[in-house]
């Protein structure tokens, strides 16, 4: 039987896989259509990768502090100074990666009552607690959500919007094959068998 753990470690695997891939196709893109003013929640492709990526920032220091018993970042604002740090595909896509590593690493190091670990962050209205398997649900859910909006934008680009509506089919491993062999993933290791 899949553990808590053990889906949650799926989850930031299928992220990681789906932002490379989804990150792939956007490296093909004329910058002018990367930055685009298009609709949606962000005003452009650019503009809504660097929000997932800024996000994931915030959120991985919050958890590996939690982990690590110190306290949590004194600002959390300065994750988003500049709001749009990366300016092409080409230097978005090395930090998305190393993000999404430090989300692997996170939910494959605790499991149990460790999931239940509080983590803080200090926002606006001071304080606040999560515990860890649920923040670790919203970071996915966020990313879902923002790299969504991405993927309908860039249908209306001149490059094709890759498939990432599954979650790691069984059937389905013949086609992440090539991406997994690029991320030096394997089954084995999203399902740890």
């Amino acid at each position: 039987m899949i553990t808590l753990h053990r889906h949650l470690a799926a989850w930031a695997y299928q992220n990681a896989w789906a932002n490379h891939r989804f990150l792939k196709a956007c490296a093909a893109l004329p910058q002018a259509e990367f930055e685009a003013a298009r609709t949606s929640f962000f005003p452009s492709i650019k503009a809504t990768l660097n929000h997932i990526v800024t996000v994931d920032w915030m959120y991985a220091d919050a958890i590996e502090r939690s982990l690590a018993e110190r306290e949590p970042h004194p600002d959390i604002g300065s994750f988003y100074e500049p709001e749009v740090p990366f300016a092409r595909v080409a230097d978005l896509a090395p930090a998305q990666a190393a993000v999404d590593r430090r989300f692997i690493a996170i939910c494959e190091s605790v499991d149990g009552a460790g999931l239940e670990r509080p983590v803080a962050i200090l926002r606006r209205k001071g304080r606040v607690e999560e515990a860890l398997h649920r923040l670790l649900a919203h970071v996915f859910e966020h990313q879902i959500h923002h790299r969504g909006q991405a993927h309908a934008m860039l249908a209306g680009t001149t490059v094709a919007p890759p498939q990432l509506d599954e979650f790691f089919c069984a059937n389905e491993a013949d086609l992440r094959a090539a991406e997994f062999a690029e991320l030096g993933f394997s089954e084995e290791t999203v399902w740890g068998r």
